[in-house]
């Protein structure tokens, strides 16, 4: 039940402030204040960041856009960045990733869910939630940016990799950026091209827009006549594309690839990236060895091993520690190393100073540890 509207909730934030000091302070429980605010509206809370979903559309086969709108906690995102998305089933705090492609003054955004089999948090968005729920919004990240000074600008979307790209694609055109701009979206059938009436659309408007779809599939057709297939170079001389400048989203494997070319075109520092996906980390030398695991804050202590992340090894101790991308870009697993240390999975760098923070899902014991959670 909703005793006041959305809109009045938002202006409602600022006089909120008494108690979200009286919170930080540790005189009253925020829990048991958003409980009290919530008969109000579901919306209005203390200091968590929610939203309500205004629209659910479907934009290809297997992707879903929601329409969200944050209540006045929400302090805006970039084009280009992600957001933590959280959902309560059943007892358990669930959370994922999702990109922004579209994110407005007024609190209104959007977000893409791509259905995948086995996925438990795009399954619940796609299957149960509706128009008028709410969910809550956690950290914002994520450093890919639009590069306004391009003479041209490539831009390499894999499957859902679209999303991001498209976010800082409609704010570069909105902002008047003139320069070529050609977009080469990989999916595997047709019905995987996400956005397509949108993407015509800023074809129509904006002349200097090339949108090209490239089926990995073999049993689809190419879809202009040209590229077809998996990355690769050729692709890109078939259909003429110039680029000073080189966007790219995707699963890692796709990201990989685009990188290693990159790399032998002398692009350098012209590539931005961002992968979806847990890269391939390199498996660790060390011999295994079983080391001691203590969790300060929950009181435990287990057996473990020099192998695996310990974002793995809490869980497997039945501990829910928060969790985002599990491939160390969104920071959402982060917590402090107390004691002993810790292996970088991606980079094989130590880490062991006391009190510094390590992001548990790339970083795997050396020996013995103590960490905060």
């Amino acid at each position: 039940m909703k005793l006041i509207p959305l809109a009045w909730v938002r202006r409602l934030t600022p006089a909120l402030r008494p108690l979200r000091v009286a919170v930080d302070g540790g005189w009253l429980r925020g829990s048991d204040l958003d409980a009290c605010l919530g008969v109000v509206h579901p919306l209005l809370k203390v200091q968590r960041v929610m939203a309500q979903v205004l629209e659910r559309r479907w934009v290809a086969d297997d992707m879903l856009a929601l329409t969200l709108h944050a209540n006045g906690h929400w302090q805006g995102a970039r084009p280009g960045q992600h957001l933590q998305l959280y959902l309560e089933v059943d007892g358990v705090r669930l959370s994922r990733s999702y990109s922004l492609t579209a994110s407005n003054a007024d609190g209104r955004l959007e977000i893409a869910v791509q259905r995948k089999d086995g996925g438990r948090v795009s399954a619940l968005l796609v299957e149960r939630l509706a128009v008028g729920d709410t969910v809550e919004i956690g950290t914002v990240a994520g450093a890919l940016h639009w590069p306004s000074q391009a003479q041209g600008v490539l831009l390499l979307a894999a499957g859902s990799g679209i999303t991001a790209l498209l976010g800082v694609l409609r704010e570069a055109l909105a902002q008047g950026f003139s320069a070529p701009v050609t977009l080469l979206h990989y999916v595997r059938t047709p019905g995987q091209r996400a956005f397509v009436e949108l993407l015509e659309q800023l074809q129509q408007r904006y002349t200097n827009v090339q949108v090209h779809a490239v089926f990995t599939d073999p049993a689809c057709k190419a879809a202009d006549g040209t590229a077809r297939g998996r990355f690769a170079a050729a692709h890109l001389d078939q259909l003429g594309v110039t680029a000073d400048q080189v966007l790219a989203c995707g699963p890692a494997g796709f990201v990989e690839r685009v990188s290693a070319w990159a790399q032998i075109a002398g692009l350098g520092e012209a590539l931005q990236f961002e992968a979806f996906t847990p890269p391939h980390l390199p498996a660790v030398q060390d011999a295994h060895q079983a080391v001691s695991l203590r969790f300060a804050r929950s009181h435990q202590q287990a057996t473990g091993d020099n192998q695996r992340s310990l974002l793995e090894q809490a869980e497997a101790e039945g501990l829910r520690p928060a969790f985002g991308c599990r491939q160390g870009i969104c920071a959402s697993c982060t917590c402090l190393l107390l004691g002993g240390a810790v292996r970088d999975l991606r980079s094989g760098a130590v880490l062991r100073e006391p009190g510094q923070p390590i992001r548990l899902c790339v970083s795997a014991p050396v020996g013995d540890v103590e960490i905060d959670l």
